[in-house]
């Protein structure tokens, strides 16, 4: 039996952003009931050469719509990064959420073998889509996702890997 890239894409964005929106709720209010600024723990970071919860959720999120809009041979939209509180960030976990919802099978299952263009420093590159999805996007969400977690957790929130997995 075969997975395919939809079930191996979608089902599980959308699980993890939807537990990221509990860790969020979570954490507001463990910090209501100790009196924490929300911002301290939005621009909290594990080490000082980190990034701060904010660009870890912003990044997740990024991998969600730039992967399966390139997945299904759509333009990647720009999102600003200009959240700042938890609600903002609520917002685009939701807007986020909302690229799942809209991405179908149709559009996603048998981009394997699509050539999938990509961009950094040193200019393009081309992986297939299986590749890519496995190797870069699923890897590169789950590191910022997982760290947005640890976050959390290394100010106290009480989350654990029940709330992790969902």
């Amino acid at each position: 039996m075969t997975i395919s890239m939809y079930g191996a894409s979608v089902p599980v964005y959308t699980r993890m952003l939807t537990n990221l929106l509990t860790w969020l709720d979570k954490a507001e209010a463990y910090a209501a009931e100790r009196k924490i600024d929300l911002a301290v723990l939005v621009n909290d970071r594990l080490a000082p050469d980190m990034l701060p919860f904010k660009s870890q959720v912003q990044i997740a999120t990024d991998h969600v719509k730039g992967s399966l809009s390139r997945l299904a041979g759509k333009p990647v939209t720009s999102w600003d990064d200009n959240e700042v509180t938890f609600e903002d960030l609520r917002a685009r976990v939701r807007k986020a959420l909302d690229v799942c919802a809209a991405s179908t099978a149709a559009e996603i299952d048998s981009s394997e073998d699509k050539p999938i263009t990509l961009k950094n420093r040193a200019g393009e590159y081309v992986e297939l889509g299986q590749a890519y999805l496995l190797h870069r996007a699923m890897p590169n969400f789950y590191f910022h996702i997982t760290t947005a977690y640890a976050i959390l957790r290394h100010n106290g929130v009480p989350i654990g890997k029940t709330d992790f997995i969902g």
